[in-house]
Formats: C-alpha cells, sequence, structure tokens
C-alpha cells in the first residue's frame, strides 16, 4: 500500500429496480482505501469477470457488456425457416433449400463462442429469441434467427444454470423475446421450466435487489420475459428495452444510439444495440461478403463510440451495450464495456 494520506472512498450499493418506476439508487455507506480497491478491479478485469464491478458501483450506474442474438452460433442449415418469414422466402426455401439456408445462416450468425464461452468473456447480458416448431412436441423450445437453432432451450439454459454454480457471485440478466409459434399453454410451459431450472437464484421482481442482497439470498438471475404470460409471475420481469438502429451503415447506427440517448433513460434495465443489419437490396449487392465481415470491417467505428460513453445516472448515461461478435479482436469489445465502470471510480477519488 502507497505511504501517504489515503483516499476514501464512499459507494452506494443499494439499487432498486421497480419493474413500473424503474431505477433508484438508496444509500448504504462503505468506505474502502482507493489504492486498494484499484488493484482489486485491476485483477478483476484482467480475470474478465464483472463481479467486482457490481460490488463497488451501483448497478443502475454500470455498464453492463451483452451479446446480440446471444445464441445464433449454433443455427441449424438442416431446419427451415421460421413460420414467420415472409411467404417468398419459405416458397424459396422449400424450392431451393441448399441456396436459402447457407444464405440465412451467413447474414443470421451474429455470435461465434458458445454460451458458456461469452459467460467467461464478461458477457452478462443474453439476448435469447425463442421459438418452436410446429412438428415438435409442445414442450420442445430452439432459439432462431431467420432459422432454428440445433440446441434446445432446455440444452442451453441447463448450461447457464451449471456456469452460475461454478460462479457464485456473478449475476446475468437474461432476456428472453420473439417466441415464434408458441401458444398460452407453450408459454406456461416454458416459464415453468425457466422457474424449476434457476428456482432460488431467480431475482424476484417484486422486490429492492441491491448486490449484498442478491448475495445474501443467492440470487443471479434476473429473467426479463417479453410477453403478456409473463404478468402473473413474480420471478419474471418485464420486457428489457432494446434500441436497435436497423440499417447495415455503422454511422447511420451510432446516430440512431446518440439521437435515442437525448430522449433519457427507460424506466428500467435497457441495451443499447451496436449490431449492424442487412436488408434484401444489401445481400444481393454484396455476395461475397457476410454478417461478421460486414461487422468487423465497423468494428473500430462501433468501438469508439463504446469508448467515448459514461456510466451513470445522466440522461445520456447508456446501461447495457450489446455487440455482434463478441470475442472478436481479444474480447476488445467486453474490455472496454467494463472498463468504463472504472471512471465512476476515477471520479470518486477525486472528490
Amino acid at each position: 500500500m502507497l505511504q501517504g494520506k489515503k483516499k476514501v472512498l464512499s459507494l452506494a450499493l443499494y439499487v432498486s429496480i421497480w419493474p413500473t418506476e424503474g431505477l433508484f439508487v438508496a444509500g448504504l455507506n462503505l468506505t474502502f482505501d482507493g489504492n486498494d480497491m484499484l488493484l482489486y478491479l485491476t485483477k478483476s478485469l484482467k480475470e474478465k469477470t464483472m463481479t467486482a464491478y457490481p460490488l463497488l458501483l451501483d448497478w443502475v450506474k454500470e455498464q453492463r457488456p451483452g451479446s446480440h442474438d446471444t445464441m445464433t452460433y449454433c443455427l441449424d442449415e438442416r431446419s427451415s425457416v421460421l413460420k414467420s418469414s415472409p411467404r417468398l422466402l419459405q416458397v424459396l426455401d422449400t424450392w431451393f433449400p441448399c441456396i436459402v439456408r447457407p444464405c440465412i445462416i451467413k447474414w443470421a450468425t451474429t455470435q461465434e463462442d458458445s454460451i458458456s464461452n461469452q459467460l467467461d468473456l464478461g458477457i452478462r447480458f443474453l439476448d435469447l429469441r425463442i421459438a418452436h416448431k410446429i412438428k415438435d412436441p409442445d414442450k420442445v423450445f430452439y432459439f432462431a434467427h431467420g432459422i432454428y437453432s440445433l440446441l434446445t432451450v432446455k440444452e442451453v439454459l441447463t448450461e447457464v444454470a451449471r456456469w452460475l454454480d461454478q460462479h457464485t457471485k456473478e449475476v446475468v440478466i437474461i432476456a428472453l423475446s420473439a417466441f415464434d409459434g408458441m401458444n398460452l399453454d407453450q408459454h406456461r410451459d416454458l416459464i415453468q421450466f425457466l422457474i424449476s431450472t434457476f428456482d432460488n437464484k431467480i431475482c424476484p421482481n417484486h422486490i429492492i435487489p441491491s448486490l449484498l442482497q442478491c448475495w445474501n439470498h443467492n440470487y443471479q438471475v434476473i429473467l426479463s420475459y417479453d410477453d403478456s404470460s409473463a404478468s402473473e409471475y413474480e420471478e419474471l420481469w418485464p420486457q428489457c428495452e432494446y434500441w436497435w438502429a436497423n440499417t447495415s451503415d455503422p454511422k447511420h447506427v451510432i446516430s440512431y444510439l446518440e439521437e435515442r440517448k437525448t430522449e433519457g433513460r427507460p424506466g428500467q434495465f435497457f441495451a443499447a444495440g451496436l449490431n449492424l443489419t442487412e436488408d434484401a437490396k444489401y445481400v444481393l449487392s454484396h455476395p461475397c461478403q457476410s454478417l461478421q465481415s460486414m461487422t468487423l470491417s465497423s468494428y473500430s467505428l462501433l468501438l469508439n463510440w463504446v469508448k467515448q460513453q459514461c456510466p451513470g445516472l445522466g440522461k445520456s448515461c447508456v446501461n447495457i451495450i450489446c455487440a455482434d461478435f463478441v470475442g472478436a479482436f481479444s474480447n476488445e469489445f467486453t474490455q472496454l464495456v467494463i472498463g468504463l465502470n472504472q471512471t465512476l471510480l476515477k471520479k470518486r477519488r477525486d472528490l
């Protein structure tokens, strides 16, 4: 420890996350020596974990890294296109599956790393798009983005539960949405599976969850469920708003996110999506490209935007930042987002 006068930090640890009223901070102040704290944070950053940051910073002020369309690393080329797809695409898939499906995978794959690897990299927001195949048993669910996944929801979320068993101080936000081809009974089946799988790891939506409270009660999962069928379950949180620019131009993505920031923060957790989106015209005019090549060619510009973000409660502060191919360039995206939280510590040190 350095000699001389110590700088002391006072950090509020309690954060309220009411579904209808949004987030606010109530103070339970602890003091830490500034030098020891920064050593701890540096060690945590090198180990690619978010544990230190929720301990020392308010959840509402934090910036957390997320993966857009988390499960697209395992899309199944043998599956048909989704029933919600445009009619023309369904017809083409029936006639020319050997052409249509590889093309869809090339432009629908947004991640390369498995879900456990993404968690190891530091991803703490999982974007899961759920679907049911019409001819499958009622209780079998898949992930989908254009076509269905190889892995089932049961296989993947069981894997996440095992990962959490091995990382008992980590808290993950899991956002479930889309629910293609699902009826009310299937929603109930899926919800019961979620509750039984994560059990006492689930943070209920009616409490005021500080990190210390989560640790004391072994809460490790916040489940966001984007469907009205979730309203009767205390284990499920409402939709997590996702800012999506819907453009292949990275400059337009950035301008869109900046415009959304001027509108102020939503009431709960929310995600800013750095993902690029192609349309049919772009795909036809770039036959040798893929979503990966399009994204990685713009990665430096997108990451420069990340570097300019500030964590905190301000109107222009963002909460969760999501990206495609989160492990690219030696996990630079996740490291940048986690590192942004150190600016809050620096401000406290300067007080």
